[in-house]
């Protein structure tokens, strides 16, 4: 049999497009196709851009240039293929320009340069599907799109607007992946409290028992699977309340991922997000109370066009009280086709710089004192693998989602393969990360 075509993949950008460049890797396997490493070894190569900052735009841009450069043979997807021209006005040379989630699109440009050999007496796919994530965790995406209009954003005008995935389909997903060997399931979307808002919560089957598509059976249901569960992207709606009892009976993790973007209601109602951090404080105080152990990780904007010495200091104020565990920052980037693009009184750049920076030092400040109260306590963490610098086991704790969030470093001179949950006590601490001996090898 002749030698299978084989195309190289590159993916950038955020969690919601690995998943889309899972969902096209899983279909050209199935279909036959080889998957290379590296341009060489392609017949094609297919990129899936990010198109959400100017940055992430020009990292696309520069990887487009470098697959043609080395294999000739690029087809483009992903949030920047949504405005095709950004891309063929650079490589007119490109064989296909795709917009996210545009599965079928890419396939037919793969098709048309690519015809497949498929032999169907090959079992070429795992039931999971293609995952580049590492075989312990993976992405569970029960979503597209989003209906929010944020000022700073344009992700509903690349990704449309929410389109819930039956809850049944999402449910018989992540037992594939448990089945599989995944230890930890992170879910993701744009917006992952409004999850079935689109579908008015319809009722779908799972397991021969009826089910709303709605965040808090998603979880609920979530967590009867045999594997840690992460809820990322989780707007502040007030039913995100139902969620914490079932941190606090450790169904899912104790761990939520809201991005406030700032503290200022001034600030907030230009972004057109919520606007009253007191009451985000008052909740927060309220989750505390129900689940001590939650970890509230957030991100935040500064520099936003007409942000002011004073909304900065609430920003920070808010940071102060609310004590939150993970903290992520961003100086303001103009995105073409925003809306605040056309707000008055932009701030200046230096400024910009010097508000990110005594940002970061509050927010490592109030890190590093919150990873000190852990000293001392035992903990399950899950392996990630071995730190090739130090020999150190990597590993994570519930407040820790990877990537993102910090690591527990093990001494140990046993040899813990990746996936395993191992108990650990609490040595020692800095601004981000945990040191760690194994409980049965800790001499306290």
């Amino acid at each position: 049999m002749s030698k299978e075509p084989t195309v190289g993949f590159v993916s950038l950008g955020c969690p919601k497009a690995l998943v889309d460049s899972e969902q096209i890797l899983t279909r050209l396997r199935a279909e036959g196709y080889g998957l290379s490493s590296d341009y060489i070894g392609a017949d094609l190569v297919v990129v899936n851009t990010c198109g959400f900052i100017d940055a992430a735009k020009a990292e696309s841009l520069e990887t487009i240039g470098e697959a043609l450069n080395e294999n000739g043979k690029v087809i483009v997807t992903g949030c920047m293929g949504a405005n095709a021209s950004d891309i063929t006005s650079e490589y007119p040379q490109v064989l296909a320009v795709s917009g996210p989630h545009a599965y079928e699109e890419v396939m037919q440009a793969v098709h048309e340069h690519l015809p497949p050999q498929h032999d169907p007496h090959l079992d070429l796919l795992p039931p999971q599907g293609i995952k580049l994530t590492p075989r312990h965790y993976a992405y569970l995406k029960i979503s597209e799109g989003c209906n929010h209009h944020c000022s700073f954003c344009i992700i509903p005008s690349l990704r449309g607007g929410l389109v819930s995935r039956p809850i049944g389909e999402v449910m018989d997903e992540a037992t594939r992946l448990v089945d599989a060997g995944v230890r930890e399931l992170l879910v993701i979307s744009q917006d992952t409290s409004a999850y079935g808002l689109d579908t008015k919560y319809r009722t779908d089957i799972w397991n021969g028992r009826p089910l709303k598509t709605r965040f808090t059976q998603l979880a609920e249901a979530l967590g009867e699977l045999d594997a840690w569960v992460r809820l990322h992207y989780v707007y502040p709606y007030p039913h995100v309340d139902e969620v914490i009892p079932l941190m606090a009976e450790g169904k899912v993790l104790p761990y939520l991922d809201i991005p406030f973007q700032h503290a200022s209601p001034r600030i907030l109602k230009d972004m057109k997000r919520p606007a009253a951090s007191e009451k985000v404080l008052h909740r927060i105080m309220q989750w505390r109370e129900i689940c001590p152990d939650i970890t509230l990780r957030s991100t935040f904007i500064v520099g936003f066009p007409g942000e002011t010495d004073d909304d900065f200091e609430q920003l920070l104020d808010f940071l102060e009280e609310a004590q939150l565990d993970r903290v992520g920052c961003f100086q303001y980037s103009p995105v073409e086709g925003a809306s605040a693009n056309e707000l008055p009184n932009p701030v200046d750049e230096d400024i910009k710089q010097e508000r990110f920076d005594h940002f970061m030092r509050l927010s490592a400040r109030i890190s590093e004192q919150k990873l000190k109260q852990k000293i001392g306590k035992t903990m399950t963490v899950l392996v990630d693998g071995e730190d090739e610098e130090t020999g150190r086991i990597m590993a994570r704790s519930s407040a820790d989602a990877p990537e993102i969030d910090g690591l527990v470093f093990i001494d140990t001179d046993l040899d813990l393969p990746a996936g395993e949950f191992v108990d650990v006590v609490i040595k020692d601490s800095d601004e981000y990360d945990l040191y760690a001996n194994l409980l049965e090898q800790d001499p306290t």
